[in-house]
């Protein structure tokens, strides 16, 4: 019974309260929607100036700038919310007084972190579904995908990672009320050398096995391969394997790291400061 309330009516909870916070600032859901309008047109702007150049760095892509600029951006979004959405919560809870409460309570902290990151992710989802459904009806992007399972499974490899990330960056917010630099230096890093913007392939010779160390890398490239070439779980098992591995590491890492963090901040009783 305990099991079914931690997995089930715990998080429903977190997602009732987060749904009724952000229901009473509704101008954030048209700001929300302006924004993606506005990022989708600016870039198909910039698609557009380059016209139909036939750039060799995008021949693997299907050689549209914008579909493959579309989908870098929209996942892009959807990590940013990983990398910073569980050290907001804990800053949340430092700052209101509410942090100590609930982690005295039977509660435990995964599932205070993983149910307030649950209703920003289904955000985050239906963000990402108005990215793809204005580039297919207003900005005409085709997209072919191929296996809907190498879909999910590319996604779910991609997404996985940067959550350990973001328990790592939660865990030097609880002992350090600073964030995690390991986290700055990924987003960085990720922005400029993971392809999100242009490909890995126009990037200087000495930087591109760099890129090979980030799993943005992988992960959109497996994305773009099944939703603009078609490809299925064959195609990418390279890509996912090396997805698998980050996933399973930054987990791990991410999860003992709040596991210490909160008992180093019970013992020298600084859960309240920040």
């Amino acid at each position: 019974m305990e099991l079914l309330r931690e997995l089930i009516c715990k998080p429903l909870a977190f997602i009732e309260r987060d749904f009724r916070i952000a229901a009473s600032y509704r101008l954030q859901f048209i700001m929300q929607g302006t924004g993606v309008l506005f990022t989708s047109t600016l870039f198909f702007m910039l698609a557009r100036m380059i016209g139909d150049q036939k750039l060799v760095a995008l021949e693997s892509y299907g050689g549209d700038y914008f579909s493959f600029l579309l989908i870098g951006v929209a996942v892009t979004d959807y990590l940013s919310l990983s990398t910073s959405s569980f050290a907001a919560e804990i800053r949340s809870g430092q700052t209101v007084g509410t942090l100590e409460s609930l982690l005295v309570s039977p509660t435990s902290i995964m599932t205070i972190l993983f149910s307030s990151y649950i209703y920003k992710l289904l955000a985050t989802s239906f963000r990402l579904l108005f990215y793809f459904l204005l580039g297919f009806f207003v900005f005409q992007v085709r997209f072919h995908p191929g296996s809907i399972a190498a879909l999910l499974l590319a996604f779910l490899l991609l997404l996985l990672p940067f959550v350990g990330i973001g328990l790592l960056s939660a865990a030097f917010i609880i002992v350090l009320k600073q964030g995690s630099p390991v986290s700055f230096l990924l987003n960085v890093s990720s922005g400029l050398l993971g392809g999100a913007m242009y490909p890995v392939a126009v990037l200087p010779d000495w930087l591109q096995p760099v890129s090979k160390i980030l799993p943005i890398t992988h992960g959109l490239e497996a994305l773009r391969q099944v939703l603009l070439n078609g490809a299925g779980l064959g195609d990418i098992s390279g890509e996912l394997s090396v997805l698998a591995i980050f996933s399973a590491v930054l987990l791990a890492a991410g999860v003992c790291a709040i596991i210490l963090a909160v008992k180093i901040a019970k013992k020298e009783g600084s859960l309240l400061h920040y």
